[in-house]
């Protein structure tokens, strides 16, 4: 059996056996394609483990990003998996490699100055929604996708807790802090007296249909330019913010990932970060060698 047609086999039983997503399916054909067409129609008993290394660094040379070149990996080795597990050769030439090592990045903060200069008032006409709407991604470090997937009956302003649904549908509840409680019923009030009854979602757009990702973006943008913070403000920024400020607190690491909705500890340490002036802070304040260290220069 040659490349191309096993890689479609594989393909179709991506999507009709383990029910891919459309996106999923789609990105595995092009990555798979770029395979083919750099190593050419072999057959698939002949591909070799110098093939999947020169493939890599071929597109390494051509300046995709090491993140690219992982995922690349990842879906010709999940074919080449199926492959011999259908039997249709009998090894994984990719089993093995590794992929090119990434830069870990984090995302940008906003100082909380910046955030109290984005949620100063404004004289947009949706000044109530959109203040609600950063009081919750910032102050319950939502996703902008939960923020906007929220439901009037996900909100409890009697216990102040909001019923989230984050990745994979799975289910979290986080508090309301009191300040953005008071924000959220000045929304609701206002909501509630303008809106179609039959509408279910917590925040709407100026048509009366839920509002989107995008037009968050839009706004906080907006926003920006108009309270003077920060224009390169994302809702991710804000999540990211919200996880960074509540560790330079002093929260615990784990209640913090509770609060986020990650399911691994690793995810919230590589999203939270304290710069190197706070932990010289929380270091001349805690650690008793320098409390000696103080002492003598006395």
């Amino acid at each position: 059996m040659r490349l191309g047609e096993a890689a479609e086999r594989f393909l179709e039983r991506l999507a009709d056996v383990r029910l891919a997503s459309p996106h999923t399916v789609a990105a595995y054909r092009r990555d798979l394609r770029d395979f083919i067409a750099y190593v050419g129609d072999m057959p698939l008993d002949t591909v070799a483990r110098r093939h999947v290394q020169d493939w890599l660094v071929a597109g390494h040379a051509r300046g995709l990003a090491p993140a690219t070149l992982a995922r690349r990996l990842s879906a010709l080795r999940a074919f080449l998996d199926e492959a011999v597990r259908a039997g249709w050769c009998a090894r994984n030439p990719a089993e093995g490699v590794s992929p090119p090592r990434q830069r870990k990045r984090l995302p940008r903060t906003l100082p909380p100055e910046q955030t109290r200069q984005l949620l100063s008032p404004t004289d947009a006409a949706s000044e109530a929604r959109d203040m609600a709407l950063l009081a919750v991604m910032y102050g319950c470090g939502l996703r902008v996708s939960e923020a906007v997937g929220l439901n009037l009956a996900d909100v409890d302003m009697d216990e102040a807790v909001l019923r989230v649904r984050g990745k994979g549908g799975k289910e979290r509840i986080c508090p309301i802090p009191d300040g953005v409680r008071a924000l959220l019923a000045a929304h609701l009030e206002r909501r509630l007296a303008h809106a179609d009854a039959g509408q279910p979602a917590l925040f709407l757009n100026r048509r009366g249909g839920r509002l989107t990702a995008r037009s968050v973006q839009r706004m906080l943008k907006q926003r920006a330019l108009a309270t003077g913070a920060d224009a390169s403000v994302t809702p991710h920024r804000l999540r990211h913010s919200f996880a960074t400020h509540l560790l330079a607190g002093g929260v615990d690491l784990r209640a913090i990932q509770e609060l986020l909705g990650h399911a691994s500890l690793a995810t919230t340490e590589r999203y939270t970060h304290l710069d190197i002036a706070r932990l010289g802070e929380i270091y001349d304040a805690a650690h008793p060698r320098a409390r000696i260290k103080r002492s003598l220069d006395e």
